[in-house]
């Protein structure tokens, strides 16, 4: 019966025995507060009617919401287009940059080679240089293989951009398979391939989910490759390059412009919410022996 009256007062002493642990939680807090904040003002813009959104003084509410916003999206000509060559690259680049990344992080880790840690020295280097750097030679490189105004000019350079930090991370993951293990499987009879796929591949599968999720977003939220790639051939444009239709120098529709942002995040969040499992542990670390 005394428990109601001695929770305030035990609460009391577990924030003074506990006051960083508060302030950490606080902070936290706050930090996720400040970091969701922009995705619900989107999110909000979206809903928002045209009026509210035009005035001079913006509100962090609505009373009317409204989808008009979301049927200029969809009503928008090619959108389902753009919608599936986003979803084209996007998975392309996830699937053939995982397959050459595990293999590299095998090679760079089982094997020994004449400059392998030069080799792994060039692939930290890589990270260091900007894009924007490279979008112009880039450029001219697709121009002389004939890749302008196609998809394979979005997904080329985005395996090899997310090629260098996937192997990085995957080192790791193959780097903690004990090798015990590996001679356990050879003298089982298991070869050399089959160890790879069906005994090391699944180990080191949360590291392919991590490494695939930036992937995915790097290729799904891509704006700079696809402006200066595709120039001629609307058909071959992806979703953000669809958010150019609804801002106009003169006349910006932002509530378009939001709803069409809101569209993009959904298969992003879809993404995580398939892979979060596997993704919490990709981050925590790779297999211990």
């Amino acid at each position: 019966m005394n428990l109601p009256l001695n929770l305030p007062r035990s609460l009391a002493k577990g924030l003074v025995r506990h006051p960083w642990r508060t302030a950490a939680e606080a902070c936290a807090l706050l930090v996720a507060a400040v970091v969701a904040f922009p995705l619900y003002w989107m999110v909000l813009g979206a809903f928002k009617p045209a009026g509210e959104i035009e005035s001079s003084e913006p509100r962090p509410w609505t009373l009317a919401p409204s989808l008009d916003s979301f049927r200029r999206v969809f009503g928008q000509q090619e959108f389902g287009r753009y919608f599936f060559n986003s979803l084209v690259v996007a998975v392309t680049v996830v699937i053939v940059s995982a397959v050459i990344a595990f293999l590299a992080a095998t090679a760079v880790t089982r094997f020994r080679f004449r400059y392998r840690t030069t080799l792994l020295i060039m692939f930290l280097v890589a990270q260091m240089v900007p894009v924007e750097a490279l979008t112009i030679p880039l450029f001219f490189v697709m121009r002389d293989a004939g890749q302008l105004n196609t998809l394979g000019a979005l997904i080329l350079p985005h395996i090899a951009f997310s090629l260098p930090f996937a192997i990085w991370m995957l080192r790791g993951f193959v780097k903690g398979v004990p090798e015990a293990l590996e001679e356990a499987a050879y003298l089982d009879g298991a070869s050399r391939t089959r160890f790879m796929w069906q005994i090391l591949f699944p180990l080191v599968l949360p590291g392919l989910v991590a490494t695939s999720v930036f992937s995915f977003i790097s290729a799904w939220n891509d704006f700079l490759f696809a402006k200066s790639f595709i120039i001629s051939d609307t058909s071959q444009s992806t979703l953000p390059m669809a958010l150019l239709v609804f801002y106009k120098p003169d006349d910006p529709d932002w509530g378009g412009v939001m709803a069409g942002s809101t569209v993009m995040t959904i298969p992003v969040l879809v993404f995580f919410v398939l892979v979060q499992r596997r993704l919490v542990s990709g981050l925590g670390g790779a297999v211990k022996d």
